[in-house]
């Protein structure tokens, strides 16, 4: 009999709940930035291990609100966390837990939600014996299921994470074919990593004020190379500038590492054409927001 476990992943804003998504996966589904809130919905994520399938949803971190487009990224977090058969709460081990991540905790032992605790970033640390009071404190609080230091980074502890979870997973159907990672559109994939890269090159607020549209996404028939055409919008005139750079350069570097990354993830030759718009204060109405994909509302 086949078994199933859905998991979400939750912890605040870059302890690195999308690299763990992406390593437990096994492929690269989600957006990785050491910049904050670089996830802004809920991404689902598929590992198919002999006769377990493992469903994992990665979340928003979480964060406080400053604006609309945060505040649905906090209620998907809350969504996240019900009608589901354990949560992987991610902590980075290098910093204390507020107490927006206490009050989740204290939510989830309440409900009896199995949580599994993954200590992150202990590569950072000058010693593992620093380790102890951390686990110590929040053990004496919480129940948890198990409690796993990791360096995601480095992939060390993963697979203990992954073991863990094959012994939550319950008799049940697969509910997505075996050879299924994701259950996000391509379209989707493509617009995330081109985002990526825009949030890798770019400082300060701009990278929080972008969104990433693909609108057109097809193969050519005569040679196999895939055309894509992507908007990428901002949400003042000025970020337009910061975000072409002087002389298209900014852009041009933008798109070509894309490019490469959308090649080696497609497995074909990719033709990546971006252009930038402006959408003022976009992250505070709704109707852009909706039109993005970032709302169910």
């Amino acid at each position: 009999m086949s078994r199933t476990a859905f998991i979400t992943i939750a912890g605040h804003t870059n302890a690195g709940k999308s690299s763990l998504l992406n390593a437990m996966v096994g492929e690269k589904i989600a957006s990785v930035s050491s910049k904050p809130q670089t996830t802004r919905t809920r991404i689902t994520g598929i590992r198919n291990i002999d006769d377990v399938q493992l469903v994992f949803f990665d979340t928003p971190g979480l964060h406080k609100p400053v604006n609309k487009l945060s505040e649905h990224m906090l209620d998907t977090v809350k969504e996240s966390v019900s009608d589901i058969d354990a949560v992987v709460f991610v902590q980075d081990c290098t910093r204390k837990m507020n107490q927006q991540e206490l009050d989740l905790l204290t939510s989830l032992n309440s409900s009896k939600m199995p949580v599994i605790l993954v200590l992150n970033k202990i590569d950072l640390l000058r010693s593992m014996d620093e380790l102890a009071p951390v686990i110590a404190e929040l053990t004496s609080k919480f129940d948890f299921k198990a409690v796993i230091p990791v360096s995601v980074t480095e992939n060390n502890g993963v697979d203990i994470v992954i073991d863990e979870l094959i012994g939550l997973a319950e008799e049940n159907v697969h509910f997505f074919p075996d050879d299924m990672i994701t259950d996000q559109p391509e379209k989707v994939l493509a617009a995330e990593m081109i985002r990526e890269k825009l949030l890798e090159l770019l400082k300060d607020e701009v990278p929080h004020g972008i969104a990433v549209g693909v609108e057109e996404m097809t193969e050519r028939e005569d040679k196999d190379i895939l055309d894509i055409s992507a908007v990428i919008y901002c949400e003042r005139e000025s970020h337009k500038g910061i975000v072409i750079g002087k002389g298209g350069a900014m852009l041009k570097k933008a798109s070509t590492a894309a490019r490469i990354e959308l090649e080696d993830f497609f497995q074909i030759k990719v033709n990546l054409k971006c252009w930038v718009k402006v959408k003022e204060d976009w992250r505070n109405r709704e109707s852009i927001i909706r039109s993005f994909g970032l709302s169910d509302k």
